[in-house]
């Protein structure tokens, strides 16, 4: 016989708005880490590769900010 499990560790009450502030911040640190990651990556690549990938190096920053945090934010 099958049995499911089901257990939320969502914080609720007076803990919930921290719960949510701490979710908040660990998730604006990942795209932070994205953004940095892209950035370096990009940068480091030859003016060269850049052009065969049809990048300029003044469009470096605005493809890490699309790849961290997309196009609308």
């Amino acid at each position: 016989m099958a049995y499911v499990s089901a257990s939320h560790s969502r914080a609720s009450g007076v803990f919930a708005p921290l719960a949510d502030a701490i979710a908040s911040l660990r998730a604006a640190w990942a795209r932070s880490r994205v953004y940095v990651r892209t950035y370096n990556e990009l940068n480091m690549l030859t003016s060269r590769e850049l052009a065969d990938l049809g990048i300029s190096r003044s469009m470096i920053s605005r493809l890490a900010y699309e790849a961290a945090y997309g196009r609308d934010a």
